[in-house]
């Protein structure tokens, strides 16, 4: 069931997005070489709970152990930190992170370079991000869910790259996880119809070669099947009656 959020509560996801926004920020100011992903986990952790009442809305759910997803290179999503991750120059790491503050949760995502990257992993990003913007541009009242998904795979497919099918954004609010599911591919009108109040997590994950993907030993880490490197970055947006709201903005 789709649930629309009030004004009160659309207000209290935005204070959990500033702290997910201030996460980020916070990641990209001390990612570097030689840092492990379990460094940027404790720095998270440590970060959102120094806000009163706010808690990272990773850790423990569906039992994962973590406040950060951390997926490098190769891997799309659901990287686990660990200290025996060291980043390297010239890796791409996506930083997934959600806080729940008041009762409602916030989510995003943004791949961050490690160094200097290559133009080929530089342009992945730029693409990437592009996608997100398409999405979002898409997320106004008497839309549809396909118009979000055909926009972000409109930008991806016409950069040569391909599109996860098997992995989506969602709904967000009282539960992390709602209703929609927000795939970022389809077609033009199709799908649930966007009505204002509704909160949606879009997140592109876009790939250099194929959109193929499989999941690793540990149940969570999610790869390109073909090896290629991967992107993804992500805002919770609310639907409002004057536009798409990123309720997740630095």
């Amino acid at each position: 069931m789709i649930t629309l959020k009030s004004p009160r509560e659309i207000e209290a996801m935005a204070r959990a997005g500033r702290i997910v926004a201030g996460t980020l920020t916070r990641m990209r100011e001390i990612i570097r070489p030689g840092l492990s992903t379990e460094d940027l986990d404790a720095a998270a952790e440590g970060f959102i709970r120094s806000h009163d009442g706010a808690t990272p809305s990773f850790k423990g759910l569906y039992g994962f152990p973590k406040t950060l997803c951390t997926s490098i290179d190769v891997e799309i999503v659901h990287g686990i930190p660990s200290s025996r991750r060291v980043l390297s120059e010239g890796s791409i790491v996506s930083v997934d992170v959600g806080v729940q503050l008041e009762g409602l949760h916030a989510d995003s995502a943004t791949t961050l370079a490690v160094g200097t990257i290559s133009p080929e992993a530089e342009r992945l990003l730029s693409v990437t991000q592009q996608c997100l913007a398409a999405g979002i541009a898409q997320a106004r009242v008497g839309n549809h869910v396909g118009d979000i998904g055909h926009a972000v795979q409109k930008v991806a497919e016409a950069a040569g790259y391909g599109v996860v099918r098997e992995l989506v954004g969602h709904g967000i609010g009282t539960r992390f996880h709602e209703e929609p599911q927000v795939p970022n591919y389809g077609s033009p009108k199709r799908g649930p119809r966007l009505l204002e109040g509704m909160t949606l997590a879009i997140e592109p994950m876009i790939t250099l070669g194929s959109p193929a993907t499989k999941t690793l030993g540990d149940k969570w880490t999610v790869v390109t099947a073909d090896g290629s490197l991967s992107a993804h970055f992500e805002h919770t947006v609310a639907i409002t009656a004057n536009g798409p709201r990123i309720l997740t903005a630095a």
